[in-house]
């Protein structure tokens, strides 16, 4: 028994001498590794972060990758006039619309004009069957040289004093009766021939050739486009910056056209219920492409800042609700927070952060960082080589 245990001891003493022997070579070897790295003490990449002078750096040897070289389109910032607006939505409406109704009863004999016709004031638009109206006419006719013969006897002898005055009233009397007949019945049959109220353009026939109209059916509608009106409603508040004759922009919704306007009437009323006034712009100049029914984006002039320092608006960049540009120094664009004032659909107006001439950037600032190396390029051949790039794309 006590040879076994000797044994025992003596195998365990040798596995004690091989572990020690392993762990001294493991100690040796973190050694070495901790000279090697120079004997920071801080995590490797903080280390590595750090440039030789000691502070943090954007270029090789720093720890952190050199930004590219960006192209981009740059505009000088410029002194300028910019203005705010109120825009509504409105349809355009033709200056004037009536519907041409029948005067007389009768069948349609023929149509003159068409839909979309121009017709001036007075021009014929429809023929009605005049038979009747004729007839009525001779008839009239007939009956007033009756009464003017019989008035010419009467007035002879009531002057030789053979007639009392009373009868001689009564024969004047059914002749002047007979003269309005006739006047009726040649206005009866000058309503078979239906006109144009004024000038302007046919834009709706609501009968046919050979159909009966009776008095009062609508015949026609007519519009006259010589001007066009779109009738707004701003707020009361607006209403000091409002006034006839004041310019007005308009842009077609189908179209894109872009119209020029002014304000013609300015109503003196508030309406209670819903606090707006009714403003109507005339256009007088348009294209033909625009019609009356076209529904339009009004931009009222509010108010307006002279000599202001504006920038192309998509210079303008927002991130995390701040604004800012990216102005252009040397080779190096640098991020610069702004405060921005009016704008309107092409320039934005730089209250502070900007001085006039400063080069900002207008293409490529979204991808741009601050202080981000640039290659400043004509804005037409940034697009231009960004189609060619996308066509690029397409093709492969």
């Amino acid at each position: 028994m006590k040879a076994k245990k000797t044994m025992t001891q003596t195998r365990a003493r040798q596995r004690l001498r091989r572990l020690g022997g392993r762990s001294a070579t493991l100690v040796v070897i973190m050694l070495l590794l901790v000279a090697c790295s120079g004997g920071s003490d801080e995590p490797g990449p903080r280390a590595e972060g750090r440039r030789p002078g000691g502070g943090p750096g954007n270029g090789p040897g720093n720890g952190r990758p050199q930004l590219p070289t960006m192209s981009v389109a740059v505009e000088p910032a410029a002194l300028g006039d910019i203005a705010t607006y109120y825009r509504a939505t409105a349809s355009l409406d033709p200056d004037k619309r009536a519907d041409v109704l029948a005067r007389v009863s009768g069948v349609i004999e023929r149509i003159v004009a068409e839909e979309g016709d121009r017709v001036a004031k007075g021009q014929v638009l429809l023929h009605i069957v005049d038979d009747e109206y004729r007839h009525r006419t001779t008839m009239a006719r007939v009956d007033l040289e009756k009464q003017q013969a019989r008035l010419d006897r009467a007035n002879k002898i009531y002057a030789q004093g053979l007639s009392s005055a009373e009868d001689f009233d009564a024969i004047r009397t059914d002749t002047a009766s007979a003269e309005a007949a006739l006047d009726l019945a040649e206005l009866e049959l000058s309503y078979t021939e239906v006109r144009a109220p004024f000038t302007g353009h046919v834009v709706r026939r609501f009968v046919d050739q050979g159909q009966t109209a009776s008095n009062g059916t609508a015949l026609y509608s007519i519009a006259d486009m010589h001007r066009l009106l779109a009738r707004v409603f701003i707020p009361a508040k607006e209403f000091r910056s409002i006034r006839p004759d004041q310019p007005v922009q308009l842009v077609v919704s189908s179209t894109g056209d872009r119209l020029r306007g002014r304000i013609d009437l300015v109503n003196p009323l508030v309406d209670p219920e819903s606090g707006t006034i009714k403003v109507t712009v005339e256009v007088t100049d348009y294209p033909p492409t625009t019609r009356p029914g076209d529904f339009v984006e009004v931009s009222i002039v509010t108010d307006s800042h002279t000599d202001s320092l504006l920038v192309p608006k998509v210079a303008v960049v927002t991130e995390r609700g701040q604004r800012s540009v990216y102005v252009v120094d040397g080779e190096t664009a640098h991020q610069r927070p702004v405060e921005v004032g009016f704008e309107d659909d092409t320039n934005a107006e730089i209250v502070t952060g900007l001085e006039p001439g400063e080069m900002v950037v207008i293409q490529g600032q979204r991808a741009l960082r601050d202080g981000q190396p640039v290659s400043v390029l004509d804005a037409l051949e940034l697009d231009t080589e960004t189609e060619e790039d996308r066509e690029t794309e397409r093709a492969g």
